[in-house]
């Protein structure tokens, strides 16, 4: 058999149905924007791979540190045992997050990242006594596909076989003008109950739903009430996090801090697979004690793995250098040129952009969730044409790598250009 037939034979992929489907492409190796494929084509990523990859694919610099560490210390057991990757990413992490952040606790990827931080959260009231156990998010969030990030996330068709399941929440609007006034008293009533352990939210924009924008004024009230009223407040910056929204968090943009922050994607550059929750002093505390059923007993196999912390600490230093914060002001300013530019184009329902994110979202007459049909002319026009837009539903959305150039994005706006002209 050849690659793909074995690929048929052996592989399931995600969010991908089993027939009537257009075989994968066979990706034999990638750099900087482009993707190169077994039959020769050089595809723009313009979608991250994910929205993981922030620095373009096969980074000399992160190759090489993943290499060394690789040749040195490939894995530890992470209980009783430490090593200097994951201690200075720690202190790497704590330097750049809210100044209110104080620990680190890693697991495998962003939906472990928010199992963390729920639990963190429920057994934070459980450890003092108090019977703390219900949660508010607000409607649209995706957190996740492990069951307690899609308890607080949407209930939809992707959540449907499983809702029976699910651990029952409490959801808000999703705030928007006309409605920020009534989200917000819903909200302050809800908390008023005294019955939340934890309000969890996507900070400023909502991803996987559509790549959608709210008041960050609001969203600090919400936050500020909360805290007032001792609910603990969880930023999901999984997508977010790492510079995609202009500043390197979005919560950057709020006077009122999370207790509790969760992070992946483009932690580790889109390197390895590796999540972060971080956590308040104020968290913390409610777990010192030698009291065996106080610890915080959850773990994972590769938990703190040396080469995907040192890809993290290679990936926060490309970060932080000058040139990498120049390009996402490049590309925040690209985005917004080409939003002004197409905010009246007819057949356009929305045209959106914060930071590095531009979504672009269509009418149509029919479904405009993710299962619209719309998504069927989307995908190979783009992917026809070389570029990488994985629409949700009736919409796309470009997060390119920080390294994509003025006249690669301008190649992909011109592809979205011509699609505007083929409705």
């Amino acid at each position: 058999m050849n690659w793909l037939d074995k690929d048929k034979e052996y592989i399931w992929h995600p969010f991908t149905p089993l027939l009537g489907v257009a075989d994968p492409l066979c990706v034999t190796s990638a750099s900087g924007v482009y993707l190169h494929t077994e039959d020769g084509r050089k595809i723009i990523d313009a979608n991250s791979s994910w929205w993981v990859n922030i620095h373009g694919h096969a980074h000399p610099f992160i190759a090489e540190k993943v290499s060394e560490q690789a040749k040195t210390l490939e894995h530890v057991i992470f209980a009783g045992f430490t090593h200097k990757p994951a201690i200075s990413l720690a202190e790497n992490l704590l330097s750049i997050l809210p100044k209110n952040q104080s620990k680190i606790f890693y697991s495998d990827n962003g939906s472990t990242s928010i199992e963390v931080a729920l639990k963190m959260a429920f057994q934070f009231w459980y450890n003092q006594g108090l019977n703390k156990k219900r949660v508010i998010a607000i409607d649209g969030a995706y957190h996740g596909d492990t069951f307690g990030s899609m308890s607080v996330g949407e209930r939809s068709d992707f959540t449907k076989p499983f809702t029976e399941h699910l651990f029952e929440v409490e959801f808000v609007d999703f705030p928007t003008e006309a409605n920020k006034a009534s989200v917000l008293e819903r909200f302050k009533n809800l908390i008023d109950s005294n019955e939340f352990a934890s309000f969890i939210f996507e900070p400023i924009i909502q991803g996987a739903s559509g790549m959608r924008i709210y008041d960050a004024t609001l969203l600090d009230q919400m936050i500020q009430y909360a805290q007032n009223n001792s609910v603990i407040c969880i930023a999901d910056e999984v997508m977010t996090g790492f510079g995609r929204t202009g500043k390197l968090f979005a919560s950057d943009y709020l006077k009122y801090k999370p207790d509790i922050i969760c992070l992946s994607k483009g932690l580790t550059g889109g390197t390895m697979a590796l999540g972060v929750t971080s956590c308040t002093n104020a968290i913390v505390d409610a777990y010192m004690s030698k009291d065996l059923y106080k610890t915080f007993l959850h773990g994972h196999s590769f938990t703190a793995n040396p080469i995907a912390c040192a890809s993290a600490n290679a990936s926060f230093e490309l970060l932080m250098k000058q040139e990498c914060q120049d390009n996402i002001q490049r590309i925040t300013s690209q985005h917004e040129r080409f939003k002004q530019k197409h905010e009246h184009t007819s057949k356009l329902k929305d045209i959106r952009s914060l930071g590095t994110i531009l979504a672009i979202e269509f009418e149509t007459e029919n479904d405009s969730s993710y299962f619209s049909e719309m998504r069927n002319q989307l995908y190979p026009f783009f992917l026809e044409r070389n570029i990488l837009l994985r629409p949700l539903g009736n919409l796309i959305y470009i997060i390119p790598p920080y390294v994509i150039s003025n006249d690669e994005l301008e190649k992909v706006y011109a592809a979205i250009e011509e699609f505007f002209t083929s409705l």
